[in-house]
């Protein structure tokens, strides 16, 4: 039997088919980042993983296989001291985790490769990904690099989601349990929490905005979710889902489209 394995999947390939990608001047490689964290009683520890790797995964079936644009395999396990007092939740430290990137990025850079876009799902790792990207700019000047959180930007969100929703749902919360409804129910449990934080916080400060605060989530929730799940249903969670698909399709296809950086 004669398999081709799946074109867009950078492990799946053979050297040589990297050699040749590498040397076209839109080369780009898509590098996931999720978690291994607590979301709840009713949600699983891989929830940001999930979510990044299966919104991707929906984007590159919108591209051809020519493109020379490839996923490495997600990175599971993330940065995420903030949940650690909840059980399941596995976190590496800061240097570690840059030093990854850093290593990983720089030997891209020696292949050929052209452009790496970090595509991020867990809000508490965002400011780290932006300093690991930064750092690794610095070892691998010729590699551009592009850290990106899954829901910053997406055009529609407000239509979906109320303005307490996406403000304050920060974790495990009515928008997280619909998506996991729609792309994986079976990992859903019965439980819909509502764990919001009410405690006065000084006028102009917040948990997370201009003026956050650095939390831990047994500060502010019981549960481990911050926000009310109360509501959540897979057809939110579908339109969530093509959201996020038809955005970061239009802005990978934006920057596939382009010769940038010359």
């Amino acid at each position: 039997m004669n398999f081709k394995p799946i074109p867009n999947k950078f492990e799946y390939l053979n050297w040589q088919e990297i050699e040749s990608i590498a040397k076209d001047k839109r080369s780009t490689v898509i590098w996931p980042f999720g978690a291994v964290e607590q979301h709840g009683p009713h949600l699983p520890l891989a929830t940001d993983s999930i979510f990044v790797d299966e919104i991707i995964s929906e984007v590159f079936k919108l591209f051809s296989s020519d493109i020379p644009l490839k996923k490495l395999p997600t990175q599971y396990i993330g940065f995420s001291p903030e949940h650690k007092a909840f059980a399941g939740t596995i976190s590496l430290s800061s240097n570690l985790l840059i030093s990854i990137i850093k290593e990983v990025g720089v030997q891209l850079c020696d292949m050929g490769f052209k452009r790496l876009i970090l595509i991020n799902a867990h809000g508490g790792q965002i400011s780290l990904l932006n300093t690991a990207a930064r750092e690794l700019r610095s070892c691998a000047p010729n590699l551009s690099i592009l850290p990106c959180f899954l829901w910053s930007g997406v055009d529609g969100l407000s239509k979906l989601l109320s303005k307490e929703e996406l403000e304050n749902g920060l974790h495990a919360s009515l928008a997280e349990t619909s998506l996991m409804l729609d792309l994986k129910p079976e990992l859903v449990g019965d439980d819909r929490p509502c764990d919001i934080y009410e405690e006065q916080i000084p006028e102009g400060w917040s948990l997370e905005g201009n003026a956050p605060t650095a939390w831990l989530t047994e500060d502010i929730s019981r549960s481990g979710v911050i926000g009310d799940s109360r509501g959540a249903n897979a057809k939110l969670g579908n339109d969530l889902k093509n959201l996020l698909i038809s955005h970061w399709y239009r802005m990978i296809m934006n920057l596939m489209k382009s010769d940038w950086p010359n």
